[in-house]
């Protein structure tokens, strides 16, 4: 197995830098898959049994000015690495005002990421910085486990509200309750409430955008339901907070998808960047 990349470009290292800090926010440890076209980072864990999904695509392309790879074999052309986001955040920090960041999958005493940043002096040496990070090389017998995680259909997608606006919105609410009502309609309404035994606090967000739904697309609606009819979800308010808390990718969209009242599925994409998030519903 073999990987290098190499980012020259201050505005794509920045980029690259806010993604990986955005996903390190909210996850402790993931699953680096590299392919020809794209990295990606990914957590599975069971949702239905109380854990979360993430599943981060970026387009090689849109960030790397080189890049070579040689997967396991011809036929499975991939790499899947553990490792744990906060460590390369670390070795990023220093290539804010890097002339250039190389990515690569080295053998040290361990399999590593090693992370070379050459940085701007007043002469003419070169000083480059080299961070090692340790990662574990998932068995192919285990990639089943970290495919692209199939989108259910849905009973409500809407466009989320702004996220600065909502975090605040949400920051306030924490104080009062461990859990968040989310409830939305196919008119645009989007509802986020808690209560606890003295008081009860609802926030009403209306005119968003409802894209298409799933269950028309599949000519699955069976529901019959009526546009103002709104579908509510409870989910950890502390959990939500942080992912809202760790976005730095300043998405153009985020669209929130309500699953059969037992998971919530954020989509958050702008032109090089897309990152999925399912996080389990609470059991009344």
């Amino acid at each position: 197995m073999r990987f290098r990349g190499k980012l020259i470009d201050i505005a794509c290292i920045q980029h690259f830098t806010r993604v990986v800090t955005t996903v390190s926010k909210i996850i402790k440890g993931c699953v680096l898959r590299i392919t020809p076209s794209a990295m990606y980072f990914i957590l599975s864990e069971k949702v239905i049994n109380g854990g979360i999904q993430i599943w981060c695509e970026l387009p090689q392309g849109h960030f790397f000015d080189e890049y070579a790879m040689e997967g396991v074999s011809p036929e499975a052309n991939e790499i899947y690495l553990e490792l744990a986001p906060e460590n390369l955040v670390k070795a990023l920090k220093t290539a804010q005002i890097a002339k250039w960041v190389k990515i690569k999958l080295t053998k040290k005493h361990t399999p590593c990421i090693t992370v070379e940043v050459d940085l701007p002096t007043l002469g003419s040496h070169s000083r480059v910085v080299v961070h090692d990070i340790p990662v574990s090389v998932v068995p192919r017998r285990l990639w089943e486990e970290y495919q692209e995680p199939v989108m259910p259909h849905y009973d409500v997608s809407i466009m989320m509200p702004q996220i600065k606006v909502l975090r605040s919105v949400v920051d306030k609410m924490k104080n009062l309750s461990n859990v968040l009502s989310l409830s939305a309609n196919q008119q645009g309404e989007l509802r986020v409430s808690v209560e606890n035994d003295m008081v009860s606090v609802s926030t009403h967000f209306e005119d968003l955008l409802n894209p298409a739904s799933s269950r028309d697309d599949m000519g699955q609606n069976s529901n019959q339901c009526e546009p103002d009819e709104y579908f509510e979800v409870k989910i950890d308010i502390r959990k939500f907070a942080q992912f809202l808390a760790g976005q730095q990718v300043s998405p153009s969209r985020v669209i929130c998808n309500i699953v059969d009242n037992r998971i919530v599925h954020f989509y958050l994409v702008n032109d090089d960047v897309s990152l999925q998030y399912f996080m389990p519903v609470m059991v009344s």
